[in-house]
């Protein structure tokens, strides 16, 4: 085959450190814009960007061009650099070290989207860490509980 296709669907999430509830009112809605830039910039348009006070959620199409872990690298390193910029109370902003990332089936991606839209009233009745506990179940992900939350 003389060419490459690709069309790789992820739902990336990953919290503030030590969940730490910094998103507020005041940032929030221009940091998903920031967010969706961002992958933009790495060819992987954002379908999706959300979350809740602790975290967030990325829908978007994965680049055949880059790693699951650079889009995460990145979207989390000039993300924590601009809120940085936005005022003193965010000075000590920063994400936690690790992510999860799971590919999401075509079918589903209007599923995941609607999942994104709804991230405050979701929280209102579960946290972001019974929330990934979820995910990691669904998904049959491997993990050590240990180093899960820092």
């Amino acid at each position: 085959m003389p060419q490459s296709l690709s069309k790789v669907y992820v739902h990336l999430t990953f919290s503030t450190k030590l969940r730490r509830p910094l998103i507020d009112d005041a940032v929030k809605h221009d940091l998903w814009e920031y967010f969706g830039g961002v992958c933009k910039s790495l060819e992987c348009p954002p379908l999706r960007v959300g979350g809740a006070s602790d975290h967030i959620h990325i829908c978007c199409l994965l680049s055949k061009k880059i790693a699951q872990m650079k889009l995460a690298e990145d979207v989390k390193r000039l993300s924590s650099k601009w809120i940085k910029t936005r005022s003193p109370e965010y000075w000590d902003f920063y994400w936690q070290k690790g992510y999860a990332i799971f590919s999401v089936n075509p079918t589903d991606v209007d599923s995941v989207i609607h999942y994104i839209d709804r991230q405050e009233e979701h929280h209102r009745q579960k946290t972001f860490k019974e929330e990934l506990l979820l995910f990691l179940k669904k998904y049959g992900a491997e993990y050590d509980e240990r180093f899960l939350w820092e």
